[in-house]
């Protein structure tokens, strides 16, 4: 592990200022926010991050679970993923985010990791892992080894000449389908951005892979007020049955009005460079009645742009499938 610099933050102030203070030494793109460490932890030891400036939140008044005046949800950014998990009004109003974290990790990494760390974890794809292997996310302009190498896992939607590496996150995924908005804040102000719109395509540029601005800090995630009448799933499959990152997963919110299908989101995990929403199927679906032939063709719209390596078209299929069964998971057709 490369040395660095600690900063133990006991107000939110006092976080952001020391890391405008590293931006402005030039550590910009070198500055981490510390809180579960699930993550950065594992990859500091790899030295695959090796930033120069550390800012320890942990002691921050980030954990808390407040409901917002429209209905919705506000989730610290510190809150822990089991906490998230088993918290009443979540699993009440939106049982997918629920499910999605409860499929991922162990029971004691669940424990540690946090909201805010669980949306900026990193690609589990060996070529980034590997300081010894070409990777173009972690130093640009290196090569991708995945492309020619060992790509089972790796993305099918999304991907470029450039990174064809998978987006690790389920509880991303979920948030995707609900809407969710991320809190960021910085020295200069407080933004914030759809779940959606906060991770970035890999392009030509890979190694950037949100939104974020230098010094800025997720403080927490609002959820809409939950559809009415809306039912939710989130469906993980795995090579394994715990402790697994996706294969292909699907996460589905939908709510049906006289017969037909109303408001609907459908996003893939596991297959794409982000959490993925599946437009196509959405289109394909909305304002029909249900039936399972309808939901295998809105499986296949779903997987329309997929651009798979001989290593894991597999996918293809199994996503397939998968959104399939969280669509007939929520809503039952014959």
């Amino acid at each position: 592990m490369q040395p660095f610099e600690l900063t133990r933050a006991q107000d939110l102030q006092q976080a952001l200022q020391a890391a405008a203070r590293a931006s402005q030494a030039g550590q910009g793109a070198s500055v981490r926010f510390l809180a579960g460490g699930t993550t950065l932890l594992d990859l500091m030891k790899l030295e695959v991050e090796t930033p120069q400036a550390v800012v320890d939140i942990s002691r921050l008044p980030l954990d808390a679970l407040r409901d917002t005046a429209a209905g919705g949800l506000e989730i610290g950014a510190t809150v822990r993923n089991a906490d998230l998990a088993q918290h009443e009004r979540v699993r009440r109003d939106y049982p997918v985010l629920s499910q999605a974290l409860l499929s991922g990790a162990s029971g004691q990494l669940r424990n540690m990791a946090t909201t805010g760390g669980n949306l900026l974890q990193r690609t589990r794809c060996v070529y980034f892992r590997d300081t010894a292997m070409p990777c173009n996310k972690r130093e640009p302009g290196s090569g991708c080894g995945a492309i020619d190498g060992y790509h089972r896992n790796l993305a099918v939607l999304g991907t470029s000449a450039h990174c064809v590496a998978s987006h690790p996150s389920d509880m991303a995924v979920a948030l995707a389908a609900l809407d969710a908005q991320v809190l960021l804040q910085s020295a200069s102000g407080r933004r914030q951005l759809p779940v959606q719109d906060f991770y970035l395509l890999p392009g030509d540029t890979p190694h950037k892979e949100n939104a974020m601005r230098a010094g800025e800090l997720i403080t927490g995630v609002v959820l809409p007020p939950p559809v009415p009448g809306a039912r939710s799933a989130y469906v993980k499959l795995r090579d394994r049955a715990s402790f697994e990152f996706a294969l292909a997963s699907a996460a589905v919110v939908a709510a049906v009005e006289r017969g037909v299908i109303g408001h609907l989101r459908i996003v893939l995990g596991g297959v794409g460079t982000r959490p993925w929403r599946a437009h196509q199927a959405e289109a394909a679906l909305q304002g029909r009645r249900p039936t399972r032939a309808l939901y295998g063709q809105a499986a296949q719209a779903a997987l329309e742009q997929a651009r798979p390596l001989p290593g894991n078209a597999f996918k293809i299929e199994l996503a397939r499938r998968c959104v399939a069964h969280a669509l007939q998971s929520v809503v039952p057709a014959d």
